[in-house]
């Protein structure tokens, strides 16, 4: 069976980090292992509070988790510090993780920042050149690239910066993005994809980001091509969004379980 870490933040609504994460492998018939790096306090409405966790402890996470389960890919979310983000690039060398997804979480959908601004600085210098692929929404991307990312055009400049910073290639999530289609972009230095689909109406968006990431890395970890994985991925995250669930009074939780849940050890249909 294919396995797939996940080193993010605790989502304490389970709609989105390490809890969206868990689910979406599971979606996959993938193994799902988790390092919680922070522990948040939020709901559909907002992030109430968080702390992150020692470096130390979320270390050794990693370590006993390729130590004996091992890690056909992985992803990262939620880090928090600046000595977080340092402590896992480093792990990640030291532990030869694969296919590294790296999700550049800074801010909550809720507008709560997750990111201590140190840290972006470590994010670009240490773990962005670990990275098989970055995931950035356009907000990320303009704070990555150093630039406003509003059309098109500017997404494409964006993703060329970005990969200067050192990943095998760049996915720009086009959600912020205006029009009638979310359009996201696929940078890997030789060429420009395009993954198209409706920009689905609903409130139940909440852990988005995550789950196109968590997906990505599922994906990966069963041995899909990046191109295919990402437009799998685009696939997966429109349906959960259709079918989210009537949970809590703010941006409600996905419905990662859409397709059903697969036998162990077998991929979705």
């Amino acid at each position: 069976m294919k396995t797939a870490m996940t080193i993010a933040g605790s989502d304490s609504g389970a709609g989105a980090g390490i809890q969206a994460d868990l689910k979406t492998f599971a979606a996959h018939g993938v193994y799902g292992t988790s390092v919680i790096a922070a522990v948040t306090a939020q709901n559909t409405q907002g992030v109430t509070g968080f702390i992150v966790l020692p470096a130390d402890i979320i270390i050794a996470q990693m370590e006993a988790i390729a130590a004996d389960i091992g890690v056909d890919a992985a992803k990262t979310g939620m880090l928090g510090s600046a000595a977080i983000v340092e402590a896992v690039a480093a792990a990640v060398d030291d532990l030869e993780i694969p296919r590294l997804v790296v999700d550049p979480v800074m801010i909550a959908k809720s507008g709560d920042r997750l990111l201590e601004e140190e840290a972006v600085a470590a994010l670009k210098t240490e773990l962005l050149r670990r990275a098989f692929v970055v995931t950035p929404n356009a907000p990320e991307a303009e704070v990555l690239a150093d630039m406003a990312v509003k059309t098109p055009a500017d997404a494409r400049e964006a993703a060329r910066r970005i990969l200067r910073l050192g990943p095998s290639a760049v996915i720009i999530k086009g959600g912020h993005l205006e029009g009638d289609e979310v359009v996201d972009l696929l940078y890997d230095g030789h060429e420009f994809t395009e993954f198209r689909g409706p920009r689905v109406d609903s409130t139940n968006s909440h852990g988005s980001g995550c789950t196109f990431a968590a997906a990505l890395t599922a994906n990966l970890a069963l041995g899909r091509g990046l191109g295919d994985a990402t437009g799998l991925a685009k696939e997966y995250v429109v349906g959960a969004i259709r079918h989210g669930l009537p949970i809590g009074h703010g941006h409600g939780p996905m419905g990662h379980f859409w397709r059903g849940l697969p036998a162990a050890g077998t991929e979705p249909l």
